[in-house]
């Protein structure tokens, strides 16, 4: 049952007090007229701004109008007054609806009685529900629905057919490109997805599929609005992670999940993967790379932010943060470093009062509910300090365990990041590089470039790959110092999670220290 014919069915049986939670005015104005019209009955809008006028009533005739109805009172007085079929539109009526606003509340709860024998109905019409105990039974709440493709493509139509006899605007959008741009819109509204299209017709002199990155930028807004989570700039792809190819794979393969034509297949959208493994062996970078392979924007959840100091606030900051990711869905939430978030769940109660457990329940509910299309990234280092609850299946679609960098794989991240630095891999003897570098990490071998250009920049010489081998012999992998570590959860992914790198069992790696050699 879509929005229109809800409305309509609760108009018909006559329901006294309807409550639309929205920000979105004149597309529930335009979907309730329509409706009205449909069924013969007129329309009144109220704002405390103008009082009571005919709904889409201009703004110089509504200074002129029933003045005297800009208090709440007055306004439900002339409802009760009104002898014909009409629906009323209550905008931003919220604030009367508090406990300081008793005669306001009391006086809805007589008009809910009037209403039920009349042809009459109240629309609130509000961004936030705020409903007093005393109209709990009375008030029937609705959440009026994002913009579908749809919408969004008939404001984009509507866009393009006003610039289109411009002749310094260009409209290069075929309909792999027009999908492309609609897709990157979804979660925003009309009138914010209208802003970002003319956004990027006045500042590029263009509309093409390739905007796809500006769309994001204005859902970067809503983001920065919450305060909750952050928004990434997706810069990294995984041309720049090197190996993880049971992953890239697996990712690929779900790169089309999003389309309509994976709903039309029977397809639902992937929940989301926990990568476990090693520190500096790319999970947070494979993050990163997931929002550019497919288009999404990239949301990073931190827990830290999510705890507050008053009773319950921890749990309502993870439902807004939550609330936020999915209002901008299609999207790719990063939650980095899950297990030190977590840590401590199972001794909540007698810690911290039960809140670490509390939110890490909310969380765990909407992973095993969520109907939105939020992929979820979640990468942790420490297996033993990870709820057993969040490895159940269902929750994920996925674990995988990110190992060190086999011997091909150091080679390719090697290459990576010398090219990253403007230089020509060939020149260097990568096999030396890969010998001299065993149970080295990525970032590690990242670290050791960087060190060796600092060296040579300041000796006034260019990189090679002496430099680079002195700066290997000089450093202790973090697989050294935490042999034994890396061992047990080795020892604990095998039959529990799926290889990153290589699609046989994760126990065929030999040990730390003896990979190779």
């Amino acid at each position: 049952m879509n929005f229109q014919t809800e409305i309509e069915i609760l108009i018909r049986a006559r329901y006294p007090i309807l409550y639309i939670i929205s920000s979105e005015e004149m597309r529930v104005q335009n979907v309730i007229v329509e409706i009205a019209a449909k069924r013969q009955k007129k329309v009144f809008e109220w704002t405390f701004s103008n009082g009571i006028v005919p709904a889409g009533a201009s703004i110089q005739s509504q200074k002129s109008r029933n003045a005297s109805t800009k208090d709440p009172l007055a306004a439900l007085d002339q409802v009760i007054e009104q002898v014909e079929p009409a629906i009323f539109l209550f905008k931003d009526f919220h604030p009367f609806l508090t406990k300081n606003n008793f005669a306001v509340i009391r006086k809805l709860k007589d008009i809910a009685l009037h209403l039920k024998n009349s042809f009459k109905t109240i629309i609130l019409i509000s961004p936030v529900m705020e409903i007093p105990a005393e109209l709990d039974k009375e008030i029937t709440v609705i959440n009026f629905p994002q913009p579908t493709k749809e919408d969004l493509g008939a404001m984009l139509d509507k866009i393009i057919a006003e610039v289109r006899d411009r002749k310094q605007v260009q409209i290069d959008l075929d309909e792999e490109g027009r999908g492309r741009l609609l897709q990157a819109a979804l979660g925003l509204t009309l009138g914010e997805a209208e802003n970002v299209f003319a956004k990027i017709i006045v500042q590029e002199q263009r509309l093409s599929g390739d905007h796809v990155n500006e769309v994001f930028a204005g859902k970067q807004q809503i983001i920065r609005k919450s305060g909750l989570l952050e928004y990434y700039a997706a810069n990294e792809d995984f041309s720049n992670v090197g190996g993880l190819a049971v992953l890239k794979d697996w990712l690929n393969k779900r790169a089309v999940a999003f389309t309509d034509e994976a709903r039309a297949f029977g397809l639902p959208s992937p929940k989301g993967i926990l990568l476990l493994g090693v520190q500096g062996c790319g999970k947070s970078l494979c993050a990163k790379a997931v929002s550019r392979l497919w288009q999404l924007p990239l949301l990073r959840f931190d827990m830290g932010r999510m705890f507050g100091s008053l009773v319950g606030s921890s749990e309502e900051n993870v439902r807004r943060a939550i609330a936020v990711a999915e209002s901008v869905a299609p999207a790719v939430l990063w939650v980095d470093e899950i297990d030190k978030a977590f840590v401590g769940s199972q001794s909540s109660g007698a810690t911290d009062g039960g809140t670490t457990a509390r939110v890490f329940g909310t969380f765990l509910t909407w992973l095993s509910e969520k109907s939105t299309s939020v992929f979820v990234v979640a990468t942790a280092n420490d297996v033993s300090q990870l709820p057993p609850e969040l490895l159940r299946k269902g929750r994920l679609d996925e674990i995988f365990y990110v190992d060190l960098p086999s011997m091909e794989e150091r080679g390719e991240i090697f290459r990576i990041h010398l090219a990253k630095r403007d230089r020509d891999p060939r020149n260097f003897d990568i096999d030396r590089l890969v010998a001299a570098s065993v149970d080295f990490s990525g970032a590690e071998i990242e670290e050791a470039i960087i060190s060796a250009l600092y060296d040579v920049f300041y000796l006034k010489q260019e990189l090679a790959t002496n430099p680079i081998l002195a700066t290997l012999g000089q450093t202790v992998p973090l697989a050294k110092t935490m042999a034994e570590k890396i061992s047990s959860q080795r020892n604990w992914a095998v039959g529990r999670a799926r290889n990153a790198s290589v699609p046989h069992a994760v126990d065929s790696r030999k040990p730390v220290r003896e990979m190779e050699f």
